[in-house]
């Protein structure tokens, strides 16, 4: 995301079709990433916004503060003119199901992020219910890490940690049981919050999209397996099996996986929002 000031109480974020992944930048965009996480996030902060306030605003118009109609054109679909906010220096991530780095910690240690769950579940499983594995926000070219909730409470407090916490569980419930309606598994997902003048939390950023959650098609999925995804981790899988070390510069994609990403993530808006 490109991210410009408009006034002190205003944020112009431009999402761009750049892909990062293992949190460097790819030197190929994917065509249509931009308006696809643009048009996602907006249809879900409507949905939840009866969860939590987030940061969009009608204060300001995209018309106002362009020049050209081209310039319209091209921004009005990829563009959030929203509230100036305090990020918390936490994501908030929650996981319905036993899949990626979950899984392998659960391989290791019995428990995700610390913690513990019941022996013998498998790849891919539904957990008993959604648990709560919070992340340091990294600086740009530095990896998020997990953290206990307790760290999150030194970091924000206990109020705020604790509704924090809540609220991404309600708003990842709401989100499973919209998208099971259309035939989608929301897996995991993270949220990120921030916090106004008074003190007010917000929901920000992104919300359930492709760059930000897992997803899977019901009629894909089994127990057992990793189930096919029609999100970022498509195009994880494909830089695993490449000898990368996982630090700038990335590689260059072949058109084959460019295609393949793009569509993914059209095909994920398309049958979530429409």
């Amino acid at each position: 995301r490109d991210i410009y000031a408009v006034d002190s109480d205003h944020l112009l974020i431009v999402t761009t079709d750049r892909m990062s992944a293992f949190d460097v930048v790819l030197p190929n965009p994917i065509p249509g990433k931009g308006e696809v996480l643009t048009q996602l996030s907006e249809f879900w902060f409507e949905k939840t916004q009866s969860i939590v306030k987030n940061h969009m605003t009608d204060d300001l118009d995209l018309v106002d503060l362009l020049d050209s109609p081209d310039q319209l054109d091209y921004f009005s679909k990829r563009s959030m003119i929203v509230k100036r906010l305090s990020p918390l220096p936490i994501e908030a991530v929650v996981r319905g199901y036993l899949i990626g780095s979950g899984w392998k910690d659960y391989q290791a240690t019995g428990s995700v992020c610390g913690i513990e769950l019941e022996e013998g579940l498998q790849m891919a499983q539904k957990l008993p219910e959604p648990i709560y594995t919070p992340a340091t926000k990294a600086e740009v070219g530095e990896h998020d890490e997990n953290i206990s909730y307790e760290k999150t409470v030194d970091l924000i407090g206990e109020e705020l940690a604790s509704r924090v916490k809540q609220i991404a569980i309600d708003i990842y419930n709401f989100g499973v049981n919209h998208a099971k309606e259309k035939g989608i598994i929301i897996a995991d997902t993270k949220f990120e919050f921030g916090l106004d003048g008074d003190g007010e939390l917000y929901l920000i950023d992104e919300v359930l999209t492709p760059d930000s959650s897992r997803f899977w098609a019901i009629e894909n999925y089994e127990l057992g397996s990793s189930p096919p995804s029609f999100d970022k981790q498509y195009l994880r899988d494909y830089l695993e099996t490449l000898d990368w070390d996982k630090t700038a510069p990335g590689p260059e994609l072949p058109q084959e996986v460019i295609d393949n990403t793009a569509s993914k993530y059209k095909n994920a808006f398309k049958q979530i929002a429409e």
